[in-house]
């Protein structure tokens, strides 16, 4: 009789035995060998010096031959190793983004055109965040990403002050701005066209939603709408000041609302981006006042969710794809790059004033 517990009542543990399949994990498979240069060049047919003018994007190598490297390269799970390449080449393929903000729309986009530019030409990003109000925070942030050997750096929705300091230090890599170049022009020209749209609605008192003032896209967008207004013969109008937030667009409703029900109040306003102008209609509406009905809101950004707001958000949408190739062009040294001009998306949010 078998004794409980015995080896004729435990399950057989044996490889191969019907039992083992219950009680056994399946022994992990011994990681492959890291494949080297040697190894691709074996695979592909060519010297070690070949495969080293294919990663460094040399210009004389037959196509054939750069095909056959990186199949190889594919086949044996070869990384590059980009400390040894930086070495070697004095170059890491890498530009740094200093970025801040990243929660709101136009930073978090900009990362990811940033992002898709640089590898269309070849490059990586390595993104430090820093607080764009404090100048030790943004150079700690260069300091961080020059220590990587990065080749050039783009500094992301910027602070004026911040920025001023870093083109002045001597980091000894290019640096550039999103919108740097064409910041004056593009982001005037979309406030404008915000303002000229209401204009040609028929509004005559026109208000305005500002961003922080040191931010540079602020400034440019607040100096935009109030050229648009001079150019139409209104008065400035009434100016409220928020930080870029649904949040901040929100807490100036009550004092929005009171403004639109005074006598000679604003019948439309002009919002620097569509977050704070999102904020601003909830808040409007608390109130009791309607969009458009009572006043009208245009936004600027066109982010993908302003076609659903309540009512759908007009708005500026500017080309960020185009303005991310400028600002790596600009880095790379490579030909100039023209981002497209804004555009006016007009939707439920803006209608002619009562009574016209």
């Amino acid at each position: 009789m078998p004794v409980p517990g015995g080896p004729e009542t435990a399950p057989s543990l044996r490889r191969g035995s019907p039992g083992a399949s219950l009680n056994v994990m399946p022994e992990p498979a011994m990681p492959r060998p890291r494949a080297g240069m040697r190894e691709v060049a074996a695979r592909a047919g060519v010297s070690t010096q070949t495969v080293s003018r294919v990663i460094n994007d040399h210009p004389h190598i037959r196509p054939e031959t750069r095909n056959r490297v990186l199949d190889a390269m594919a086949d044996l799970g070869y990384r590059v190793n980009n400390a040894a390449r930086t070495l070697g080449t004095r170059t890491s393929r890498t530009l740094g983004v200093i970025a801040s903000d990243a929660t709101l729309y136009g930073p978090s986009v900009g990362i990811a055109a940033l992002e898709t530019s640089a590898r269309e030409a070849g490059r990586w990003i390595a993104t430090a965040y820093a607080d764009a109000s404090s100048e030790a925070s943004v150079r700690e942030a260069a300091d961080r990403l020059l220590g990587q050997g990065v080749d050039g750096l783009i500094v992301l929705a910027p602070h004026a002050t911040t920025l001023a300091a870093l083109l002045d230090a001597r980091l000894g890599v290019v640096i550039t701005a999103l919108h740097a170049d064409t910041g004056a022009t593009r982001q005037e020209e979309g406030a404008s066209l915000a303002v000229d749209h209401l204009v040609s609605l028929g509004h005559r008192r026109i208000a305005r939603v500002v961003g922080p003032g040191d931010w540079l896209e602020a400034r440019w967008r607040d100096a935009g709408g109030a050229r648009a207004l001079a150019a139409a013969g209104l008065e400035p109008g009434v100016r409220w000041s928020g930080d870029w937030t649904a949040a901040s667009g929100a807490d100036l409703a009550a004092e929005v609302a009171a403004a639109v029900r005074s006598v000679d109040g604003p019948t439309a306003i002009a919002a620097a981006n569509d977050q704070m102008a999102l904020g601003l209609i909830a808040g409007l509406r608390a109130a009791g006042l309607d969009v458009p009905g009572d006043v009208s809101i245009a936004g600027f950004d066109d982010n993908p969710d302003a076609a659903f707001y309540h009512p759908a958000l007009t708005t500026v949408g500017l080309d960020l794809a185009g303005e991310a190739r400028r600002a790596v062009a600009a880095v790379l040294g490579g030909d100039s790059v023209d981002p497209a001009p804004p555009v006016l998306v007009a939707r439920a949010s803006t209608a002619p004033p009562r009574g016209i």
